[in-house]
C-alpha cells in the first residue's frame, strides 16, 4: 500500500505539477500557432489549386475558418486544466467544465462565420439563427461564468471536518486516472477521424471531432462527480453538501446531454446547465452563511 501510495505520489509530481503545467501550457500554444499557420497554408494552397481535398471541406474555404484549428488545442490545454484543478479546487473544477463548452461555442462561431449568408433573409437561414445563437449564448455564458467564479471564491467552510488529506489523496489518484484515460481517448478519436477522411467518408468531419470526443468526455466527467459525491458521504454528512455536489452532476449531465441535439435546444441545454450550476452554488453559500444550530 505505502508503494502504491508514493508510485501515485510521483505520478502527481509528474503529470500533475505547476512545472508541468507551465511546459504543457507553452507546448500547447506552439502547437496552436503552427497549427493556425498550417490549416491558413492548406486552405490557400487549394484556393490556388495547388492541391485537392475529397470529402469534407467545410473548414478549407474560408481563412477565417482557420481559427478553428488552434482552439481545438486550446481546448486539449483546458481539458488538462479541469484534471490539474480536481484535487485543488472542486468549484475551480466545475468552472473549467463551463469554460470548455463555451470554448466550444467559440471555436463554433468561427466556423460559422466563414460560412455567413449576409441577406436579407438571416432568420430563415438555418446556418445564420445557429451563429445568431451561440453569438448570444457565447456572452451569456461568459457573463454566467463570472458570477460563478465570484461565488466559488468566497471563503465559506468546506464541509468536510475530518480525513481532509485521505479525501484530497483520492482526488489526486483519480486526476492521475483522468489524465492517461482522457490522452487515450482523444488519440483514438484522432485515428478514427483521420482513417475516416482518408477513406473521404462523408460522415465525418471536422465538426464531429467535438462529439466524438466532448460527448464521451463528459460522460466520463459525469462518472467522476458521481464517485466523488459517494466518497463525500464518507467525510459530509451536511445537506446543503450533498445537494451542491448532486447539482453540480446534474449540469454537467446537462451539458453532456446538449450534445444529442442541435439547434436552439443545443444552446438552450448548455445555458440551463450553467445556470443552475450557478443557482446551486448561491443557495449553498446562503447556506454557509447561516450559523449551525442544534435543537434538542
Amino acid at each position: 500500500m505505502e508503494t502504491f501510495t508514493r508510485l501515485g505520489t510521483q505520478l502527481l509530481q509528474i503529470l500533475l505539477s505547476e512545472r508541468t503545467r507551465e511546459r504543457i501550457e507553452r507546448f500547447i500554444l506552439i502547437l496552436a500557432l503552427l497549427s493556425f499557420l498550417i490549416h491558413l497554408v492548406l486552405i490557400y494552397l487549394i484556393k490556388f489549386d495547388a492541391i485537392t481535398v475529397s470529402g469534407e471541406t467545410g473548414l478549407l474555404t474560408n481563412p477565417i475558418s482557420a481559427v478553428y484549428t488552434p482552439f481545438s488545442f486550446i481546448l486539449i490545454y483546458e481539458v488538462y486544466l479541469l484534471i490539474f484543478y480536481l484535487p485543488k479546487s472542486f468549484t475551480t473544477y466545475v468552472v473549467k467544465q463551463y469554460e470548455i463548452i463555451t470554448l466550444i461555442i467559440i471555436r463554433r462561431l468561427f466556423k460559422d462565420l466563414s460560412a455567413l449568408e449576409l441577406t436579407s433573409n438571416w432568420f430563415d437561414i438555418k446556418g445564420d439563427l445557429q451563429f445568431t445563437y451561440d453569438l448570444l449564448a457565447s456572452l451569456m455564458l461568459f457573463y454566467l461564468i463570472y458570477q460563478f467564479q465570484k461565488q466559488g471564491k468566497r471563503k465559506l467552510s468546506n464541509g468536510i471536518t475530518s480525513n481532509v488529506e485521505t479525501f484530497v489523496k483520492i482526488k489526486r489518484l483519480l486526476a492521475v486516472v483522468l489524465l492517461p484515460l482522457f490522452c487515450i481517448m482523444a488519440i483514438v478519436t484522432l485515428v478514427q477521424w483521420s482513417a475516416g477522411l482518408s477513406l473521404g467518408s462523408e460522415q465525418i468531419s471536422f465538426e464531429d471531432i467535438n462529439n466524438l470526443f466532448f460527448d464521451d468526455f463528459f460522460t466520463v466527467l459525469i462518472l467522476v462527480d458521481v464517485v466523488l459525491l459517494l466518497i463525500s458521504f464518507f467525510y459530509t454528512d451536511k445537506f446543503h453538501k450533498i445537494i451542491r455536489n448532486s447539482g453540480f452532476i446534474v449540469s454537467t449531465i446537462l451539458i453532456r446531454m446538449s450534445f444529442g441535439v442541435s439547434g436552439i435546444m443545443n444552446t438552450v441545454l448548455i445555458l440551463v446547465a450553467v445556470l443552475f450550476g450557478l443557482a446551486i452554488i448561491i443557495i449553498h453559500n446562503q447556506y454557509e452563511k447561516e450559523p449551525t444550530t442544534n435543537s434538542l
